[in-house]
């Protein structure tokens, strides 16, 4: 499903180039739940982004569902974010004007689903998740734990092919965390594709696969 070849990130600095990753080769079957771990600073989050489509200032090849990702314009990687990918994000990223279901709706208005259909679809993730009391409140007047379980929700709530969680429990308390894996664990088995950035050898037991990154390269 992705094939990375040589991807490497760097920024200029007086007298050269400070990289942050450094010819990243790698490949991840359809249906594989991938643990990135690390210290910090390591490049896990930025490989992420990188999958992710977010960020577009690399070299190298990488391809998604044989898509060349590195030939393509803004606005394609863009369409194939919106149609493939979920992302849980580290800092939530939820929209401050819109409401906990307003959120939710987002992933489903880019698809071709009528308004009925997606109001559904947003009460059952809320009662799954149990935010329906929550549904008509802004970010600002969430916990941060709420907030995460916001995000998760929102970036699983249009059944992604590709799941991409950056620390996705950091915020969350135990029973809350294992709750979170295990429902990455269900949707694995049922042929979601997930990779995970982690600090937490507990969340890296979910997955069948282990990389890890130091200073920019593969270990």
């Amino acid at each position: 499903m992705i094939s990375l070849r040589n991807i490497e990130k760097s920024f200029p600095i007086p007298g050269g180039r400070s990289y942050v990753l450094r010819r990243i080769t790698l490949d991840i079957a359809k249906g594989e739940f991938v643990t990135v771990m690390g210290p910090s600073g390591a490049g896990k989050s930025t490989m992420l982004s990188i999958i992710g489509m977010l960020d577009g200032g690399w070299t190298g090849e990488y391809f998604l569902n044989d898509n060349p990702v590195h030939t393509l314009d803004q606005k394609r990687r863009q369409a194939l974010h919106k149609s493939l990918i979920g992302f849980v994000f580290q800092q939530y990223h939820l929209l401050d004007d819109l409401t906990v279901a307003e959120n939710l709706d987002i992933p489903l208005s880019y698809r071709d689903i009528r308004k009925a259909d997606r109001q559904a679809i947003v009460a059952d993730t809320l009662d799954r998740f149990g935010m329906v009391a929550k549904k008509d409140l802004y970010p600002s007047q969430l916990s941060g734990g709420q907030q995460q379980l916001v995000g998760v929700a929102r970036a699983v709530i249009h059944q992604p092919k590709l799941l991409l969680a950056d620390e996705p429990t950091g915020n969350l308390h135990s029973a809350q965390g294992r709750e979170i894996m295990e429902l990455f664990s269900k949707l694995n088995s049922e042929g979601t594709t997930i990779i995970q950035v982690t600090h937490s050898e507990q969340n890296a037991t979910y997955g069948n696969r282990v990389i890890n990154l130091k200073d920019g390269w593969l270990d």
